[in-house]
C-alpha cells in the first residue's frame, strides 16, 4: 500500500512537471490575449523651410543673372518634404486571421522602415517581424532567405521597425508576422 502512494506521488510530480513545461512552450492563453501600440510615422512633422532675406527676395534680374563668381549660390538640393512609400501591400491570413497594411517608407533623411499600419492578428509566443525575398504559397515563404526585424511589437495597432542600412529593396518580397517557436506565419503581406 505504501509502494503504491509513492507511485502515484511520483507520477503526479511528472505530471505537473511535464504539465508545466508545456504550458510554458505553448503558452496557450495567449490565443485570448492582444495589445496595442500606436507610433508616429518617423519623419511626419516637416522641417521648416527657411526663407531667404527680404533684400534677396525682391532682387532686381540683373543682380538675380550675376555670374556665380560674384554671387555664390546658397540653393541646396530640396530633400523630401515628408516620408516617401516605396512598396506596399495588405496582409492576407495564413495560419491566424491576420489584416493590415505594410510599407516600406524611406524617411527626409533617407533612412529606410518598415511601417505596419492597422495591424491586427492573433498573439503568440515569440512572435517576430519578417522581410523575404520571396512571395506565394506558403512552401516556398518557409524555404526563403529573410531578414528579421525583431519582435512584434503588438498584436494592434501602427508599428515601425528599421530596415538595416544598406537593405536592398529587392530583397522585399513579401512581409510575414511569423512565430519563431512553432515555425508558424500568422499573416503574410505582398509588397508591390
Amino acid at each position: 500500500m505504501k509502494n503504491k502512494k509513492i507511485a502515484l506521488s511520483a507520477v503526479a510530480v511528472v505530471f505537473v512537471v511535464v504539465a508545466g513545461v508545456v504550458l510554458a512552450l505553448t503558452q496557450p492563453w495567449r490565443a485570448f490575449t492582444s495589445s496595442t501600440v500606436d507610433e508616429a510615422l518617423p519623419g511626419t512633422s516637416a522641417p521648416v523651410a527657411q526663407s531667404a532675406p527680404a533684400e534677396e527676395q525682391g532682387a532686381p534680374a540683373e543682380e538675380q543673372s550675376a555670374p556665380a563668381e560674384e554671387k555664390p549660390a546658397q540653393e541646396k538640393p530640396a530633400a523630401p518634404a515628408g516620408p516617401v512609400t516605396l512598396t506596399q501591400g495588405e496582409f492576407t491570413s495564413l495560419e491566424h486571421k491576420t489584416s493590415g497594411t505594410a510599407k516600406i517608407v524611406e524617411l527626409p533623411d533617407g533612412s529606410r522602415v518598415l511601417r505596419l499600419e492597422n495591424l491586427a492578428s492573433s498573439d503568440g509566443p515569440d512572435l517576430k517581424v519578417i522581410v523575404t525575398g520571396k512571395s506565394g504559397g506558403y512552401e516556398s515563404l518557409k524555404k526563403a532567405d529573410y531578414t528579421s526585424l525583431g519582435a512584434l511589437k503588438a498584436t494592434h495597432g501602427n508599428q515601425n521597425y528599421a530596415l538595416p542600412a544598406g537593405f536592398d529593396i529587392k530583397n522585399a518580397a513579401s512581409v510575414l508576422i511569423w512565430c519563431e517557436r512553432f515555425s508558424a506565419p500568422f499573416g503574410v503581406a505582398p509588397l508591390k
